[in-house]
């Protein structure tokens, strides 16, 4: 995650959560400046290694494509 919002600049920000009530349920937030930015990412060499390293171990896979409609955010200093 931290390699691609730092190589990547279509690549805007990563959450990681898991479930507490079931702690291998894990959901990932991916923000990207559009499309194109997601399409570069899935190429990228560290991308296909993480896919690589995880493919045993994600059981179910859902991508949801949305429209950001807002966003709030702490002032940086």
């Amino acid at each position: 995650m931290k390699t691609a919002v730092r190589l990547e600049p279509g690549v805007l920000t990563y959450y990681a959560v898991a479930d507490k009530k079931k702690p291998a349920s894990i959901t990932i937030l991916e923000i990207y400046a559009d499309s194109a930015a997601y399409q570069a990412h899935i190429l990228t060499p560290h991308f296909l290694k993480y896919k690589k390293t995880v493919e045993h171990m994600v059981k179910k896979l859902k991508l949801e494509d949305v429209d950001l409609i807002g966003i709030a955010l702490k002032p940086t200093k």
